[in-house]
């Protein structure tokens, strides 16, 4: 079975080149020495659509074509521009449901690569309202429904990155670190390679789907899940995909906090001029988990994308201040005298940065609520701080962490 399935997607990735060329294979100088380690990246951020899916997309479709016409997925993200790519190229058409509440950045980036060949529906707020609808019109117009993941062609087209790993490696590396989201990336990757290499399996904190799978022995919903990895932030790993990672050793399966994986982001930007979204920083951000594992190993990480809209630019920073410990929010009882706020501000250090300042005077109570963000340059200042205000006599709450709260006030 191994075999045919080298053998099928080494076929799907020839036929690839006909659309578009393989995505480049780059070692990492800065990852290599930091970690003592051959540390490649799999580009799949330079891609015509910035991510892996329209590899998925074109095999699905080129099984099909030209006995059916009309295509159809639900997808507020990469497997729409995938697919949009997809039916443009082969002339066909596509309706892609998307919810309403998807950005317009990327509601315009679908229209754009798909141009006349696809129409956009919006339905729904929430995504499975979006999913109903387009089974719904499938059903009733005869359409093929195009899966992001869980469908064999699609595996088999999503394993065309490693028949590419391999052949502009030279071989296969020893350690390969992926994201998984709902599988298809995965799944297709072990199976091209089986037990020749070692694997690290990557999932958000927040949707960890393969992890329940494995622990349950089957696809359970872990719902509901953080959104904020939207590459791979999945409430359900799919049933065949699964059933291709069901004997994975749980120990080869971490997750990382959302906030976390913002340092790789603003780090691969700042530094390497590499723009990644938050599914596609996951494989580099894992690299310290395993660190001794792979050191003077070949170690391949997939970037599997790089649709970042540079709106959320703020919030990826704050994320990452916030996890790093260099920024912190708390609310601060100030009583209402004169001088006060000098006395408070008299308690910071010399790399204390007050970064937010919202205070409303109560004329009728001794005491009003104050809230402040700062920002240090070195996270052990911060401690020192707080001893300098508790030695003053000032009353505070820390919310830095307080994820309800922070969603109305930070």
């Amino acid at each position: 079975m191994t075999e045919n399935f080298q053998a099928m997607a080494t076929l799907a990735t020839a036929r690839m080149r006909q659309v578009f060329p393989a995505t480049p294979l780059l070692r990492n100088e800065l990852l290599s020495e930091r970690f003592g380690a051959d540390i490649w990246l799999k580009r799949e951020d330079l891609s015509p659509v910035r991510s892996y899916k329209l590899r998925g997309a074109f095999n699905a479709m080129r099984k099909v074509i030209p006995d059916q016409q009309l295509f159809v997925c639900a997808s507020a993200g990469n497997h729409a521009q995938g697919v949009a790519f997809m039916c443009r190229h082969f002339n066909v058409h596509g309706v892609i449901f998307m919810p309403v509440t998807t950005p317009e950045q990327k509601i315009l980036k679908t229209r754009m690569f798909g141009g006349s060949a696809v129409e956009v529906k919006l339905v729904g707020d929430y995504f499975d309202k979006t999913l109903t609808a387009a089974q719904e019109f499938c059903a009733r117009e005869g359409a093929h429904f195009l899966s992001p993941f869980d469908d064999e062609d699609v595996i088999e087209g999503q394993a065309s990155v490693a028949v590419e790993i391999e052949q502009e490696l030279g071989r296969v590396p020893d350690h390969i670190i992926l994201p998984v989201g709902g599988g298809g990336l995965s799944a297709g990757t072990r199976s091209y390679f089986g037990t020749d290499c070692a694997y690290t399996f990557v999932e958000p904190s927040g949707a960890k789907s393969l992890a329940a799978a494995l622990a349950e022995g089957k696809p359970v919903d872990v719902s509901p899940i953080n959104s904020f990895v939207d590459g791979a932030a999945v409430a359900r790993i799919g049933a065949r995909t699964f059933a291709r990672l069901a004997d994975v050793s749980p120990e080869d399966v971490i997750d990382l906090p959302e906030d976390r994986i913002c340092q790789t982001i603003i780090e691969m930007l700042n530094v390497e001029g590499i723009v990644l979204e938050p599914a596609g920083a996951m494989a580099i951000e894992a690299l310290g988990d395993v660190a001794e594992a792979i050191k003077g190993k070949t170690v391949v990480c997939i970037a599997s994308g790089g649709n970042f809209d540079f709106e959320r630019l703020p919030e990826v920073k704050e994320r990452a201040q916030r996890y790093a410990g260099l920024k912190k929010y708390f609310i601060l009882r100030l009583p209402q005298r004169p001088g006060a706020l000098r006395d408070f501000l008299d308690r910071l250090g010399p790399a204390d940065n007050i970064t937010r300042f919202e205070y409303m005077k109560k004329s009728a109570r001794n005491f009003g609520s104050v809230l402040i963000g700062i920002e240090t340059d070195a996270p052990e200042n911060f401690p020192a701080m707080f001893r300098r205000i508790d030695e003053a006599g000032f009353t505070y709450t820390d919310i830095t962490n307080d994820e309800t709260l922070a969603q109305f006030v930070i």
